[in-house]
């Protein structure tokens, strides 16, 4: 319905991350980076030894603590990718554990914005999470596509996914754009994967559970909001291609039926406006091939 709409974004790829660092242009040994990484992580550590512990953070104050400690290691790990010889083993923390420290950061950055949606004060809303340190790969659909061609392969061939399902969970909760399509990604898994027999039928059965998927949400969000679905489709179309986030007059003009009052106005706008940028951003940002 929209996806065609939207264009390819180009990324900005930030490889030595720390704005302010004047050595970034003069690059020093990869041993110096490789110790002030492990310094950084032994200080990420003191804060939170285990993946886990994340949750345990009692404060936000605490959690302000672990997330300038995470960034800087993000930051530090861009730089040692940045060398030709770079190796996981030079450094005090295996890939795969870094990825599950990155996924509990973005799981903060997540709650950060949902409380603000809801005028929640917090500490941590003026953090710059960086999160183009993380932006370091373009994900896209054809290249979750391709995984889910691996992934049925090796269902067909082993019973089961393996490796190849834990990298797509991986790769959907460290990407920021994907984050939230995990739940369709997920359900497309489970619910088609067993069902479809010819790999070479993944892009299309994928592209039609998403155009389902992507018409029963407009549908509901028209039906829950009362708002006119001409108007509603309008608007999210006039803002793929100009890219400025609808005001809060224009979202109000889609209510069909009674207006809210001047003091409800602020409130429901907002709402709405939430809504259908949750929407835009589930179903069609990051879903150009």
């Amino acid at each position: 319905m929209f996806r065609n709409l939207k264009n390819a974004t180009d990324e900005a790829i930030t490889l030595f991350s720390n704005k302010d660092a004047v050595d970034v242009i003069i690059m020093k040994p990869y041993e110096d980076y490789t110790d002030k990484f492990n310094e950084a992580l032994k200080r990420l550590k003191e804060i939170t030894p285990t993946i886990d512990s994340v949750n345990e953070l009692n404060t936000e104050e605490d959690e302000l603590e672990f997330v300038q400690a995470f960034r800087d290691l993000m930051r530090l790990q861009n730089i040692l990718n940045s060398f030709s010889d770079f190796s996981w083993d030079d450094i005090g923390i295996d890939e795969q554990q870094f990825e599950d420290y990155k996924s509990k950061y973005l799981d903060l950055h997540d709650k950060v914005k949902s409380e603000h949606q809801v005028e929640k004060v917090s500490i941590l809303e003026d953090v710059d999470f960086e999160l183009e340190l993380i932006h370091r790969d373009e994900i896209n659909v054809t290249y979750i596509i391709q995984l889910l061609i691996k992934l049925k392969l090796k269902v067909d061939q082993e019973g089961k996914g393996g490796d190849t399902e834990r990298e797509i969970a991986n790769i959907i909760n460290t990407h920021t754009q994907l984050r939230s399509k995990r739940e369709l990604i997920e359900k497309f898994i489970s619910q088609n994967i067993p069902e479809i027999e010819d790999t070479d039928s993944i892009p299309q059965e994928f592209d039609k559970f998403w155009m389902d998927e992507q018409r029963n949400a407009f549908n509901e969000l028209v039906r829950s909001e009362n708002l006119s679905p001409e108007k509603t489709e309008l608007l999210i179309e006039n803002y793929l291609f100009a890219e400025r986030e609808p005001l809060r007059e224009e979202v109000l003009d889609l209510i069909e039926g009674e207006k809210p009052t001047l003091l409800q106005r602020k409130k429901v706008g907002e709402s709405i406006l939430k809504k259908i940028m949750d929407f835009i951003e589930t179903f069609i940002n990051g879903m150009d091939r």
